[in-house]
């Protein structure tokens, strides 16, 4: 984004360091970057967010500091910026807090008992961010996607959604919800389509996917659009998996997470139905970032690991995938997208490797074994023996 100029590290946010280390000159920097490759004229911006050229041009060679607040807001909605992003740069330009978070105190004293508190008892780096986690953790909520027609269960699925298959004395979906719960997160939501009205639970909230037949994965999650946000889970709703697994998950704190499977190929042994070669496979870097994901990874000894169809997103990380989502839908609609022939049939690892080939940094969690994936005859029937063992 910021060409040859200046570069972040995105995985450490600004709001972590202290405010008399933070840059001071990276604003203007910001602004004009963003204006540049965006192509939006100088006057044109200045005219929309209400300032005169010359004091838009001061600003971006720093030679004034970041505007009001309201300013700040406005050049992040004119230039799409990221909110925290902007902010962070926006208060380090004046050696002081971050405007929306002075903001925030301003209209929340009692923010200010909890700082005292944190002074008080000199908490240190270490206890901070596990107060961090007991904070945000509690307020975690989950997404299943449910709308799929489960085409490869034929003779069980005529007329029931497969997370509506039986194991034992449970549903596949009541599994779900069982780990989730175990875990703390009862705010769940599920999206349906296909038989819809056979997934009728109390205590969920319910989304409508009404082109189920015409659509995929990807598409289908945004119909819950409204609840992609906060501290948020999404997993595919054809999985089992043990609590462990989602407690994995809870401990990331990155953006954006993926949970990675690096005893994959075990699944596959005896595996007719569903190949090797349709795994969601991922190579990850060193620092477990994702390099590459989706079916068909031309090396198979170079896949590290399988996405299992379950990630978490911080609120920053959800606004992030909404915001490339909505560009990669006004971009490819009814054209080629990654892997897929037209975007509507895209699946969600396609709009992570958009993203990754666009520098977001998406986390791998990692973990071996703890859950199996349910696509097949041949997959639920050998589950079921395994339940009855």
């Amino acid at each position: 984004m910021f060409a040859n100029t200046i570069t972040f590290d995105r995985t450490i946010p600004m709001s972590r360091t202290k405010i008399s280390q933070r840059p001071k000159g990276l604003f203007g920097i910001y602004i004009r970057n963003l204006r540049e490759e965006q192509k939006i004229g100088q006057r044109k911006l200045a005219r929309v967010i209400g300032v005169s050229a010359p004091y838009l041009n001061d600003i971006e060679k720093g030679k004034r500091a970041a505007p009001r607040t309201e300013l700040v807001k406005a050049l992040a909605r004119a230039l799409d910026a990221d909110l925290e992003t902007i902010n962070d740069l926006a208060g380090a330009s004046k050696n002081a807090l971050a405007p929306d978070v002075a903001e925030f105190i301003q209209d929340n004293p009692e923010v200010v008992s909890l700082l005292r508190m944190i002074q008080v008892y000199e908490l240190d780096d270490t206890q901070i961010t596990e107060l961090e986690k007991m904070m945000t953790s509690t307020n975690a909520k989950a997404i299943i996607i449910a709308a799929g027609l489960g085409s490869r269960l034929k003779g069980y699925t005529e007329n029931l959604p497969k997370c509506m298959l039986k194991f034992g004395n449970k549903t596949l979906l009541e599994r779900q919800l069982d780990a989730y719960r175990e875990c703390g997160i009862s705010n769940i939501s599920v999206i349906r389509g296909y038989n819809k009205e056979k997934i009728n639970y109390e205590g969920l909230r319910y989304f409508e996917n009404t082109d189920f037949e015409n659509n995929n994965i990807l598409n289908s999650l945004f119909y819950a659009e409204d609840e992609l946000n906060g501290n948020v889970i999404v997993s595919y709703s054809d999985i089992l998996f043990e609590s462990s697994v989602v407690k994995r998950l809870l401990e990331s704190d990155a953006d954006i997470s993926i949970v990675v499977d690096i005893d994959w190929r075990a699944y596959y042994v005896d595996r007719k139905d569903h190949p090797l070669e349709e795994a969601e496979n991922v190579i990850f870097n060193a620092n477990n970032e994702v390099v590459k994901i989706g079916k068909v990874l031309t090396a198979k000894d170079d896949v590290f690991g399988e996405f299992i169809g379950m990630m978490k997103f911080s609120p920053r990380g959800a606004d992030l995938f909404k915001r490339h989502f909505q560009r990669a839908k006004e971009l490819f609609w009814d054209r080629p997208f990654q892997r897929a022939k037209i975007f509507q049939k895209a699946y969600i690892t396609d709009m992570i490797q958009d993203m990754v080939d666009l520098g977001v940094p998406i986390h791998c969690v990692i973990i071996e074994r703890g859950w199996k994936e349910i696509d097949t005859v041949e997959d639920y029937e050998k589950a079921l023996k395994e339940f009855e063992e």
